[in-house]
């Protein structure tokens, strides 16, 4: 397993820089994208962005980073430097009697901010468990982090990941309440920025599987998905006249309910920064009348990524990812369409904003090349690209490319299990900008 952090505040410093110093290090740690969370997954120990599953796998308890070769006295962190300016100690794992049955529990103030919420105040609570001898299984976490966004959107998300004994079974779950007001700007590649329109609605997002790992690397599993949307609200286009979610078909509730299979690949060093590895996962769903369901509708939405070192020897990740989300045969939901930035993580097409593109179908592909500033590994930097395109409608065809790109900055939260504070700054079309702000990296 990764090497846990013992939150205490041990020795030194002036008692009001511990509690600024603690909050400023935890609003930094809840920087994930709030919660906003679609799909299959979402159900990591922290809002790292990983994968459409929200599997991890058990990994040794020696830092990723000594793994690597680094040598980790060499290396620093955030904490490191708090513990050099004001004299704050934080204790590891090997502090931490971790026993089979007890209940490690940590709840901590954080904020967080994106282009959909706005700035965010959230409350981080967190619980771990050894189901079974800590040798033999990954501990089992739970997450519960109330948030509320400068827009007045409510996001109450709940994640489990529980492995049985002997890690034969991973069950995870993701539910999650919103009290969601946001713009949507209508369907296919050519919907334009100025035909924006105020949704304003409340949402259960409901995510169960069971996977078992079936080789090495590989798992598969069933699972159940419930979006459930009610009290929708619409503020019409502003200069009159229909807007694609009125054609579309306008409802004040809608409900999808359905089964999912789910095989995954990860052959990944470390989810959370990977030097090298690829990971590979298909989510095929199935909506059905006879399980609530407003109407029967599949899809299908494919994850694949890969890490390489662009030169032998070399320390810097160029990374790539392909995210792609297919209707298959039926009518869904507007809400449920295919839409920008609902991944997992809500990460997907950086200089976007969430909902800009919805539709039918969504291919996007992205590249990032990841590389040091400093020797310490104290900081870090990016440049990435991405493309995405959403089919017409009406229609069904991919007629237009909606680029994005831009560069960011890597602050090092963990040297142990090499977690990266992410701030980017990101362009896309029609002046479309923003700042994207990441526990952890992008994919």
């Amino acid at each position: 397993m990764i090497p846990e952090t013992d939150w205490k505040l041990r020795t030194g410093g002036d008692p009001k820089h511990r509690l600024i110093l603690l909050f400023l290090c935890v609003s930094f740690m809840r920087m994930s994208m709030c919660g906003q969370q679609s799909n299959f997954g979402g159900a990591h120990s922290s809002n790292f962005p990983g994968d459409s599953t929200g599997v991890h796998n058990a990994y040794p308890t020696y830092s990723t980073a000594a793994a690597a070769g680094n040598n980790l006295p060499e290396q620093r962190d955030v904490f490191d430097i708090l513990k050099s300016l004001f004299n704050i100690e934080l204790t590891t794992s090997d502090t931490i009697s971790k026993e089979k049955g007890k209940l490690y529990v940590a709840a901590l103030p954080g904020a967080g901010y994106s282009l959909n919420t706005g700035f965010a105040a959230t409350i981080g609570s967190n619980a771990g468990i050894y189901t079974d001898n800590v040798d033999s299984v990954n501990l089992s976490t739970f997450n519960f982090n109330p948030t509320y966004t400068s827009k007045h959107q409510i996001l109450l998300p709940f994640q489990s990941n529980i492995w049985t004994a002997g890690n034969a079974y991973d069950i995870v779950g993701n539910w999650i309440f919103y009290k969601y007001p946001e713009l949507t700007y209508g369907l296919g590649g050519h919907s334009a920025a100025s035909a924006a329109e105020q949704l304003d609605y409340r949402y259960i997002l409901f995510r169960e599987a069971v996977l078992k790992s079936i080789f090495t690397d590989v798992y598969a599993g069933l699972g159940y998905d419930l979006d459930y949307h009610w009290d929708i609200t619409d503020g019409g286009l502003s200069g009159g006249g229909p807007s694609d979610y009125q054609r579309y078909g306008k409802s004040a509730k809608s409900i999808s309910s359905g089964y999912t299979i789910t095989v995954l690949y990860d052959a990944r060093k470390n989810p959370i920064n990977p030097p090298k590895g690829s990971y590979a996962s298909i989510v095929y769903r199935s909506n059905s009348t006879l399980l609530g369901s407003d109407g029967n509708w599949q899809s299908l939405i494919l994850d694949l990524r890969n890490y390489c070192a662009l030169f032998a020897g070399s320390k810097n990740v160029l990374a790539f990812w392909s995210y792609d989300w297919f209707v298959l045969h039926g009518t869904p939901p507007y809400l449920d369409l295919p839409a920008s930035s609902w991944d997992t993580y809500a990460n997907q097409g950086r200089g976007y904003i969430q909902s800009r593109f919805r539709g039918n179908n969504l291919f996007s592909f992205e590249s990032e090349y990841r590389f040091g500033i400093s020797h310490d590994g104290l900081f870090g930097g990016v440049v990435f690209a991405n493309v995405q395109s959403i089919s017409d409608w009406p229609g069904n065809k991919f007629t237009v490319l909606h680029p994005g790109g831009g560069c960011g900055i890597r602050i090092k939260m963990n040297k142990h299990d090499d977690t990266n504070v992410a701030i980017d700054y990101a362009v896309g079309l029609e002046g479309s900008q923003g700042v994207f702000v990441n526990l952890g990296e992008v994919f």
